[in-house]
């Protein structure tokens, strides 16, 4: 999504340097393998990878670090809660029944490893037709609404079913640089202001 490929170069420290693009630091699993192997792994070396673009490479200065992590509770959600201090979780889902089961299941997990949930973001909430403007809840409407009210948590904001989206983040353009004043590039920078604004001061 961000148009990155190819291998990090390593320091004179012998650290990883992350891939950058639109001036953001990026590594991923995906730069230090083949593109097209499959990552057949088990828990331990899942948790000895994720220890890997933690501690062995060389971030510099950061604002913010943000881990992307896959939907559940195992061993890389517990590795990373468990092993770095982490200033919140925000949990992303659609609006099906199926999906909230995992957004339930993972704002649960946080609680108990006290790691604050910041709020939901409710994805593909809406698809609008670019020609007639007709919405479709194609997903469900409201279901992570539901789900945040039911936890005692915020909704931080929808970002809707749009083609734009998808198009831009396939070509690694993505819709806030691409094309920011769409209405989608607003709903992701609402967001983003508004989970920076609930996210704690550092200690002077």
């Amino acid at each position: 999504m961000m148009n990155l490929k190819g291998n990090p170069e390593l320091t004179p420290k012998n650290l990883m340097r992350p891939l950058k693009n639109y001036g953001i630091a990026c590594m991923s699993m995906g730069f230090l393998i083949e593109e097209t192997a499959p990552v057949v792994w088990r828990g331990l070396m899942v948790m000895s990878a994720v220890e890997k673009l933690l501690r062995q490479v060389d971030w510099g200065q950061l604002d913010y670090l943000v881990i992307d992590m896959p939907p559940g509770t195992g061993d890389v959600q517990l590795s990373v809660s468990q092993n770095i201090p982490i200033a919140g979780a925000v949990i992303i889902s659609t609006p099906q029944d199926i999906a909230l089961l995992d957004a339930r299941k993972g704002a649960e997990m946080f609680r108990k490893v006290h790691v604050p949930v910041l709020g939901l973001v409710q994805n593909m909430s809406v698809f609008q037709c670019p020609k007639c403007k007709h919405e479709t809840h194609i997903f469900g409407a409201d279901g992570v609404r539901d789900l945040a009210k039911s936890l005692g948590l915020d909704i931080l904001g929808d970002i809707p079913l749009h083609v734009n989206i998808r198009e831009t983040c396939d070509s690694g353009q993505p819709v806030v640089i691409s094309q920011p004043q769409s209405d989608a590039a607003k709903a992701y920078l609402r967001i983003a202001m508004e989970i920076v604004r609930r996210l704690p001061v550092p200690p002077a």
